[in-house]
């Protein structure tokens, strides 16, 4: 069994098939954390030490024992109140107004299946898996409040889930004022914490910095996990890279805003502390009621970056993703956004699919423009109603034309937005957060839909659907492009941004979720200005999110390196655009292009019509060549052999096969130089003793060699050259 319980001791051994995670009831009923690391045997009691450290609280019980304090002991979840001092993981205000508990050890059990979470994303098990559950019960009866700690393990996946649930146990309401997913103590250890920031068009910007005394903070309070920060981190040792150390990857699946903190303590204890951002945030709990917190997902490795992210992309691709394209190959598709923007009708959009199917793409997506009155960004979101005069006619027959090609159809929606001009907006001004008596701020010229109502879901769904059922669409691609403010939903009597906001998130899976039953076989993508929602939660309905807004190939190669620690490629979105790139400016090959966009999903994003007679050559080689690759692409394990400052001046990564019998190494040229010395890039995850030999020239290398060596980059004249080399083994 991965869960082992000594009853006479109170410890609970949480094992996976290389990582143990421990803890323990101590004195007082306090539960105290022992151990998350390497798999081991044994008892790691030891680590509770106790010394007066002065100024620290004593329980009450403790009387005249100093030494005791919960201020400096690891525990599995911390709250306010009860003499811990360092940053919580758990606060609850009584009807009074009185901040703070005191949580008790009650009671366990164990399920032999992993749990699920009603209404959120939650890591599943698939056939031949085998799940566990640990609940563990803490509750402090005189506030009134029960917290359920949950631990679900997949142990052949090295995972290892946290979530909690909150209870009211009283005759009163009580109010959630923080209520984090997982509270991770260590006693020792010296870390640095890799967290990804951005902005919209620069996402996951890979960032290291040493955890220093003090609290560090990162999150969002834009009502959607954000462009500025993934809700994805690592805590790794200070020496770790990409082959050694310790790392933990910790991702929270959940769409909404956001928390993460990371504190160093007095005596050098860290404590990670991820869930639902608790800025603006007092949940209600009214007698008998409960607050369910997302889960978060957790990997450990003591091999480096590389290990802990395969394990991390096997867990979000086959224990999160679902549905009809969670492993299958997705068509290779054609979007019309860079194309035409709003300007075209339905004629366009059939001459866009027809010079694309001759070229072998094998999808058109239709995007922004298609309904209500929608000629630019500032009207028609909300009326989910085909423009017949704008597409020439009803949108089934544009379908058909499409479909006669041999293309699959696809179609952009934005569900969750309205616009002041706007049929849904003068019937229904009440949908929308608006603050009475004031003026609302505006974001793309758009409001946010109170999707925390089950009415405003169910009136898009209903829109949206009326249209879907009379036309075969194949795929959506479901957008969101404002960050939420304005927060006021007309039911909820006295407001509350934070339960708000929550409840809003659970709206969006709500429809998604009814999206998926009612057509199964349907791709959805997922979207917000591009990476603005690309998160494990999202993953759960969307198997692939649209990466970012910005397509440039020189860009791509920062975004998708810093996606890469905590998302397989399967799950990102990218395609070959239009040159000077319509974000940058920049000019680049146009097989740097397709081999940047080959770590992700493939597609174009361009009229084919307008690119030259041998760019229409490369891009039936290129179509063919991600069909052969597909499996290695998207089954491969997935190394990077550049770091993010390219100080080679090279950007470099490669898929290899699990059985070590090929790889693809992609390689981008990021400088130019004259009379250059040749890079050489590592090239890793190989049989050490095996011959590799270049599918297209036919040279032989040393497996060990490219290990330790590595590949010789050819010098060729001009910017942003690109190479893919197929080696397999002899």
């Amino acid at each position: 069994m991965a869960i082992l319980i000594n009853e006479e001791k109170k410890l609970f051994t949480l094992n996976t098939k290389n990582t143990t995670y421990q803890m323990k009831v101590i004195d007082y009923g306090y539960l105290a954390h022992l151990y998350y690391g390497k798999k081991m045997d044994g008892d790691m009691s030891y680590v509770i030490t106790h010394y007066d450290r002065g100024f620290s609280g004593n329980p009450y019980e403790a009387q005249e024992s100093r030494e005791f304090s919960l201020d400096n002991i690891p525990q599995e979840y911390s709250c306010y109140g009860n003499g811990d001092f360092r940053t919580p993981a758990f606060n609850v205000k009584d009807i009074e107004g009185i901040h703070g508990c005191d949580l008790r050890y009650v009671s366990y059990e164990v399920m032999d299946k992993k749990y699920s979470l009603k209404g959120l994303p939650a890591a599943y098990t698939n056939d031949g898996e085998k799940g566990e559950t640990l609940k563990i019960v803490l509750q402090d009866p005189q506030v009134g409040v029960e917290v359920e700690l949950l631990y679900g393990i997949i142990e052949d996946k090295d995972l290892i889930t946290r979530s909690a649930i909150v209870r009211n146990i009283s005759d009163a309401d009580i109010f959630v004022a923080k209520a984090s997913s997982v509270s991770l103590d260590f006693v020792t250890g010296d870390y640095d914490l890799v967290h990804f920031h951005g902005r919209h068009a620069m996402e996951r910007m890979y960032e290291r910095e040493a955890i220093n005394h003090g609290v560090k903070k990162i999150g969002s309070t834009r009502g959607t996990s954000s462009h500025q920060h993934s809700p994805f981190v690592v805590l790794a040792g200070k020496n770790s890279n990409e082959d050694a150390g310790d790392c933990y990857g910790i991702s929270l699946l959940y769409s909404g805003s956001f928390n993460c903190e990371v504190e160093k303590d007095q005596t050098d204890q860290v404590r990670l502390n991820m869930g639902v951002q608790d800025e603006m945030f007092e949940y209600v709990l009214y007698p008998e009621s409960e607050f369910v917190a997302p889960e978060v997902v957790m990997v450990y490795s003591p091999d480096g970056f590389a290990d802990m992210s395969h394990k991390m992309h096997d867990v979000v691709r086959y224990n999160i993703c679902r549905g009809e394209y969670k492993t299958k190959r997705r068509p290779i598709l054609i979007n019309s956004w860079e194309a035409v923007y709003f300007d075209f009708n339905g004629d366009d959009i059939v001459n866009i699919a027809k010079q694309a199917s001759e070229l072998g793409v094998e999808m058109l997506v239709l995007d922004d423009g298609w309904f209500g009155v929608r000629d630019d960004d500032k009207s028609g979101l909300g009326d989910w109603f085909v423009n017949e005069d704008k597409m020439g006619g009803p949108m089934a027959d544009v379908v058909k034309r499409v479909k006669a090609l041999g293309m699959k159809f696809g179609i952009w929606i934005e569900p969750e937005m309205v616009s002041e001009k706007s049929e849904l907006f003068k019937e229904h001004p009440d949908y929308a957060f608006v603050i009475p008596e004031r003026k609302p701020v505006m974001g793309r010229s758009q409001l946010n839909l109170d999707f925390s109502r089950k009415e405003v879901v169910n009136c898009i769904f209903n829109q949206l659907t009326a249209v879907l059922d009379k036309i075969d669409v194949d795929y959506i691609k479901m957008d969101m492009n404002r960050s939420i403010l304005n927060v006021y939903s007309m039911t909820e009597g006295i407001q509350n941004n934070g339960t708000i906001l929550y409840k809003y998130v659970l709206g969006v899976y709500d429809f998604m979720e009814r999206l998926q039953a009612r057509y199964p076989k349907m791709f959805i993508e997922g979207c917000s200005g591009g990476g603005g929602r690309f998160d494990a939660g999202m993953m759960y309905y969307t198997p692939q999110i649209w990466c970012s807004d910005d397509t440039d190939a020189i860009c791509r190669l920062d975004i998708q390196y810093g996606t890469s620690f905590g998302y397989p490629i399967s799950v990102v979105g990218s395609h070959v655009s239009a040159v000077p790139n319509h974000q940058t400016g920049r000019t680049t090959p146009f097989n740097t292009r397709a081999v940047v966009a080959m770590a992700g999903s493939f597609g174009y994003e361009l009229d084919l019509n307008k690119v030259s007679d041998e760019e229409k050559e490369e891009v039936k080689v290129q179509v063919e060549n991600y069909k052969k690759y597909w499996d290695l692409l998207h089954n491969g394990l997935y190394y990077r052999l550049t770091d993010a400052d390219k100080s080679k001046g090279v950007a470099a990564w490669s898929f290899v096969a699990r059985d070590k019998s090929e790889t693809l190494v992609n390689i981008v040229t990021v400088e130019s130089f004259c009379n250059a010395p040749v890079p050489f890039v590592r090239v890793k995850g190989l049989d050490a003793d095996a011959t590799y030999v270049d599918e297209e020239t036919g040279a032989e290398y040393s497996g060990q060699g490219l290990d330790q060596i590595g590949l010789p980059v050819p010098l060729k004249f001009g910017e942003y050259n690109a190479y893919q080399i197929h080696l397999v083994r002899k």
